[in-house]
């Protein structure tokens, strides 16, 4: 085969469908409530429906979860499921997303398993766009190949920073973790316990650095990327400190080390790593100059840390270098709602809306400064969106409240039925059933209160 055909085999494999499953647990809750159900039927001895129920929902269920699938074809996001499809013909709603309708793509991490200094991150990234949000969650082998086709087609403007991260970072633990072992870095296990004994001598942890000085510091700085996001956060903390001796004024690599001691000072509840953070991160500012970008992603972590002053400075910095930019206008839009200033917020929708490079973006922004101009200028309308927001909140709470119910009430009645205690058994299922029911009933009732009250409503009533 001839290196051409090679690079267009390579080229067609790019562009195929990928696809990744759907988050599963609305399929967990709906088999364990059949489950529930099965039992009760069973309890009231009706055994034949009971074994009906049961037989139905374990077949059903998991063909439905397995068959709930985001397919991603080069232009649009499509959602495959059965049961999606037939929830969006009813409330009118969309399956499809296309890459240019695409307005925001926001990525959370959470930490699942710590084992030591090493964790294991699960990831949840939001698309939404044109009314539509596609909730994906790192639950498949292939979510990096998932988000990162589709981030590589979009502005940088649609993506927020972590989204960014596992577009560029996020990879396979084990080559991670083999390349690391390339470079010399030393695991994760071997490092913890040199640190602990540097702590107690109060000397600092100053490994063997085997010809450090030949390699790339780019190298370096690209697996410490890819070993703190894949929750090895020791061993990119040794690769960050080395990628330091061969660029120590990198202001880019400087922020992404500040990142990623803060992470650290999180999972360890480490107060002096997170003072080593806020440290790294000065002296990133002070390598920044006039690069806007770096400025505005010194603003957006800033932000992610809850230093909102440090933020807005880092944000108008980035302004006063090149002027009006998406990113560092809407960073400040968000710093005035966090500090109530809606005024202010309404005034930087707007530039940003100028300043957008996409039509989805600036669809986007219009629709938020109109949201936000009506509630400066009607108060009535204010009122119901506090009221609405608030309410949300409650739901929430009432939400956690009848899950711990009914956590509360299955081992009564476990409890009840292996001691043939009646009573006992009867207050469990009522207390199970119920909470089932309120949780259920609050869930419909968000989803209805998730969307803003419409403009025409409060115009209509007037």
């Amino acid at each position: 085969m001839s290196v051409a055909d090679a690079d267009r085999n390579i080229d067609t494999a790019a562009e195929l469908p990928v696809s990744i499953r759907a988050p599963h647990h609305p399929y967990f809750m709906a088999l364990f409530a059949a489950a529930f159900v099965a039992a009760f039927l069973f309890y009231i001895e009706y055994d034949a429906a009971a074994l009906l129920l049961f037989s139905v929902a374990f077949i059903a269920v998991p063909i439905f979860a397995m068959t709930d699938r985001f397919v991603f074809d080069g232009t649009l996001i499509a959602r495959t499921g059965p049961l999606p499809r037939l929830w969006a013909k009813a409330t009118a709603q969309r399956t499809r997303l296309r890459l240019s309708h695409i307005e925001n793509v926001e990525t959370q991490a959470s930490r699942r398993i710590k084992r030591g200094s090493r964790i294991r991150y699960r990831y949840f990234t939001t698309i939404s766009g044109r009314g539509v949000s596609f909730y994906i969650a790192s639950v498949s082998e292939n979510y990096h190949t998932f988000i990162k086709r589709i981030a590589e087609r979009l502005s940088e403007e649609v993506l927020d920073t972590r989204t960014i991260e596992v577009r560029d970072y996020l990879g396979e633990r084990n080559e991670t973790i083999s390349r690391a072992a390339a470079m010399q870095i030393p695991p994760s296990d071997v490092l913890e316990d040199s640190l602990a004994v540097a702590a107690k001598r109060s000397k600092p942890y100053l490994p063997n650095l085997v010809a450090v000085s030949d390699l790339d510091p780019e190298k370096l700085r690209q697996v410490a990327n890819e070993l703190r996001l894949s929750g090895s956060l020791l061993q990119a903390i040794e690769a960050f400190r080395r990628a330091l001796l061969g660029r120590p004024k990198d202001g880019w690599l400087l922020m992404e080390f500040a990142r990623c001691l803060e992470s650290f000072a999180g999972s360890e509840r480490d107060m002096n790593a997170s003072r080593k953070a806020a440290a790294v991160m000065r002296l990133a500012e002070k390598r920044a100059g006039a690069d806007a970008d770096l400025l505005t992603r010194l603003g957006e972590t800033y932000f992610q840390f809850g230093d909102i002053k440090r933020a807005e400075k880092m944000f108008r910095r980035s302004k006063e270098a090149v002027g009006d930019s998406f990113r560092a206008l809407r960073g400040m839009a968000e710093i005035a709602l966090r500090e109530g200033k809606i005024a202010h917020a309404i005034l930087n929708f707007s530039s940003a809306n100028s300043a957008a490079k996409t039509t989805a973006l600036r669809r986007w922004t219009r629709r938020e400064t109109e949201y936000f101009s009506h509630l400066n200028e009607n108060d009535e309308y204010m009122e119901l969106e506090i009221s609405r927001v608030n309410l949300l909140g409650k739901l929430a709470r009432v939400k956690l409240a009848s899950l711990r119910t009914c956590i509360f009430g299955l081992p009564m009645i476990v409890l009840g039925v292996s001691l043939e205690e009646s009573l006992v058994a009867n207050i469990g299922w009522f207390l199970c059933g119920g909470a089932m029911v309120v949780w259920a009933a609050l869930l419909i009732l968000t989803r209805m209160l998730e969307s803003r009250i419409p403009f025409d409503l409060v115009e209509e009533d007037q």
